[in-house]
């Protein structure tokens, strides 16, 4: 499958995306925009965040929302020289790996897959690919159920990315040589607001090519985002935005197990073809356009619309362990397979804000109304591999696949139909007591065709499926304030997860009920040294019915319900002496309380029930420091550490990932016209497993041995 952008497509998606917004025959007023007034304040350098727009869908002070939100600052993302969401993703505790099939970002939040709980600002995007970083200023980890504001999904909590936008004056291009031959430049130019105002635009972009530690590993990606925001009164605005990423890169499902560990080997040593450069290669193509108008009518009314449109390509080739390992002869096979999948949609969301004084108490009343549309449309194949017969797990002999002897086995096809009506109202009684109230609805309409070929007999069966789950999703919560420093706060909240969430219906789940998730907070945040550092701690308890889980081949498994009790600990500093600081803790007990499943997949553990087991890929404890000091002179020196407690690689948890502790350190010498940075990972070159499959016992990848990265940051 070859990708291609045609010429002019980019232009014209973006203008037609804002003229669906823009005749709205708002008048235009000459009054300044409402500022936010928060403690302390954020700037480029900053490690402490402030104020977060994921909690209530507009710029809050983060001590003001009653809920946990973890905040990525860019600062963090480049002194760490964090390239992929993974990257950053270390810097929160609570979460856990997943090696996405080695197709795309996933991650366990508080216990629960995240698949497609990724958003970019504020509208989903769940397309399974990697992310580029080179468009993102901030990453925010809301935890826990957020279906008030954004739909179907966020058991544990959703990644929101917010890009960079127009509006500063930059010129910078950066460069990044690695100690495993990878490369990567990356470009970001901007200027604000010309003479008369009106416009201000930003473009930014990212060429990456290299191999890895992982033996015929390579990435070939391609980004590029540009911006422009026309600006006709300080009380109306027009956002357009546009981003393409091209990536392609080898599809590695890691390692096998054995004995209830991954098998000990090289972390380079290969699972896959020995052609895999040509058989075993995931290439993904994303594009999107986005148009956000918003208007300001007086001090009591203001407008939101927001347009998202996106087309998504996929040609997954893969060859992995194929069933369970022969521990008795420490022996496995190989499979191989192959899927297309074509996909696009579009999301509109429409928000009136409304600020009123009744009875004493301020309101900020949030009207939503959410509606859109995705076609998803995947071809599945099997291949050969040659030989077919086993091979020892210790010292695999790696078969030929030939990647054009293809059979098709099935096709699907389906449509996903969005409504979704929200209301919040975030209260302020007193200067003390304030309170964040909401309710969502939503109809989610999902269609199938589903298509299987028997591939002995050709015999063809299709199904035509369809479902539509409507549900209420409410949140509420409750912030006292006794100083200007400190906070605490209790709150609930409750979301669903239909059966095809992120997949088209089939005949195993269309039959299925929706999850239903809840969570219990409560928790305190702290302002110190005149908001030049904070700290958060919440304990909560999240309940989860009605689980499933889809296994490698596809299997519909009912979990049945999960349990996690937790509590969460972060600090982040901007000291005068010069040193930052960004650290948190987790401790997670995610249990499987109710189940009727067995785990079959260790064929020596025989059956073994789910219920009493510990969620997957969910250590139980886990922590992160990163700390920096400013030496003056233009020279930085930081550090940090990660550990991640043992986790569990199957519901049966038969297969223990062993827990570790990776150090990391970095060097920097900024000017004002250039940088020059050296990261060193891993120094003590652990050994690891970084992430693993969260269903099958096997699939799990090596971490990164000790690797040295230099960038060069040159500002124009």
């Amino acid at each position: 499958m070859k990708f291609r952008l045609k010429p002019g497509r980019l232009a014209v998606l973006t203008a037609l995306s804002a003229c669906s917004v823009t005749p709205l025959g708002f008048a235009q007023t000459t009054d300044s925009l409402p500022q936010v007034q928060v403690s302390g304040s954020r700037t480029n350098d900053a490690y402490v965040a402030p104020t977060a727009i994921s909690g209530t869908k507009s710029e809050a002070p983060l001590r003001d929302i009653p809920q946990t939100i973890n905040v990525v600052p860019a600062q963090v993302i480049k002194d760490q020289n964090a390239t992929s969401l993974q990257d950053v993703l270390k810097n929160v505790p609570g979460l856990g790996m997943s090696t996405g099939d080695g197709q795309r970002d996933q991650v366990f939040i508080r216990g629960f897959t995240a698949i497609g709980d990724q958003f970019v600002d504020g509208f989903r995007d769940d397309a399974l690919y990697f992310r580029d970083l080179s468009n993102v200023e901030t990453v925010e980890v809301i935890k826990g159920p957020a279906a008030v504001l954004y739909g179907r999904g966020s058991s544990g909590g959703l990644i929101n990315r917010v890009p960079k936008k127009p509006g500063v004056d930059v010129s910078d291009v950066s460069f990044t040589a690695n100690s495993t031959a990878g490369r990567r430049a990356e470009l970001d130019l901007g200027r604000g607001a010309t003479d008369n105002g009106v416009v201000s635009w930003r473009l930014t972009g990212a060429v990456e090519r290299g191999d890895s530690y992982r033996a015929q590993q390579f990435i070939d990606r391609t980004a590029i985002a540009p911006s422009m925001e026309l600006r006709f009164s300080s009380d109306t605005k027009l956002l357009l935005q546009a981003d393409y990423l091209e990536d392609r890169r080898l599809m590695d499902f890691g390692i096998p197990s054995y004995k209830g560990r991954p098998v000990s080997v090289d972390p380079g040593t290969y699972y896959g073809a020995r052609n895999a450069r040509d058989a075993d290669f995931v290439q993904s193509r994303v594009m999107s356009t986005a148009a956000t108008f918003t208007h300001r009518f007086n001090e009591e009314f203001s407008f939101r619309n927001g347009l998202r449109y996106y087309d998504y390509h996929l040609n997954r080739n893969n060859t992995n362990i194929n069933g369970a390992v022969n521990e008795a002869n420490g022996t496995m096979t190989f499979q191989h397979a192959a899927l297309a999948r074509d996909e696009n949609g579009w999301f509109n969301q429409s928000e009136l804000t409304q600020k009123i004084t009744a009875a004493g108490m301020k309101h900020e009343i949030l009207y939503g109304m959410e509606f859109g549309q995705q076609s998803k449309d995947s071809l599945g194949s099997t291949g050969v591999v040659t030989p077919n017969t086993p091979t020892s797990i210790f010292n695999p002999v790696l078969p030929f696949v030939n990647p054009g002897q293809l059979t098709v086995n099935n096709r699907t096809f389906g449509t996903y139909d969005t409504l979704g009506l929200y209301l919040q109202d975030n209260i302020a009684f007193n200067e003390q007591w304030k309170a964040l109230f909401g309710v969502r609805y939503d109809s989610f309409k999902q269609k199938s065709n589903v298509t299987n070929i028997n591939v002995t007999s050709g015999a063809t069966t299709v199904a035509n499926l369809s479902r539509t789950d409507n549900a209420y999703s409410p949140r509420a919560g409750l912030v006292w304030q006794p100083t200007e420093t400190q906070s605490y706060y209790v709150s609930w909240s409750r979301s669903f997860q239909p059966s095809s969430e992120n997949f088209a219906l089939a005949a195993n789940n269309a039959d299925l009920a929706p999850e239903n998730t809840r969570n219990t907070e409560v928790g305190a945040k702290y302002d110190f040294w005149e908001g030049r550092a904070s700290a958060t701690v919440s304990v909560f308890r999240l309940e989860r019915d009605n689980i499933k889980s889809t296994l490698p081949n596809n299997t519909i498994v009912p979990v049945g319900k999960q349990r996690t009790d937790g509590a969460e600990f972060t600090f982040s500093a901007d000291l005068k002496q010069g040193w930052k600081l960004l650290a948190g803790y987790a401790y997670l007990d995610a249990v499987i309380t109710e189940s009727s499943s067995f785990d079959t997949s260790v064929t020596s553990a025989g059956s073994v029930p789910f219920k009493g087991k510990n969620a997957t890929l969910t250590p139980k404890h886990s922590g992160n420091v990163w700390l920096t000091k400013d030496l003056g002179s233009g020279f930085t020196v930081g550090g940090g550490a990660n550990a991640v407690g043992a986790r569990f690689a199957n519901p049966g948890n038969t297969v223990t990932l062993p827990g570790y502790v990776t150090a990391d350190a970095m060097a920097a010498y900024r000017t004002a016209k250039y940088d020059i940075q050296l990261n060193i990972n891993n120094i003590f070159n652990t050994g690891y497993i970084v992430s693993g499959h969260g269903t099958s016992p096997n699939l799990s990848l090596p971490g990164a041995p000790r690797n040295v990265a230099l960038t060069l940051r040159y500002h124009m």
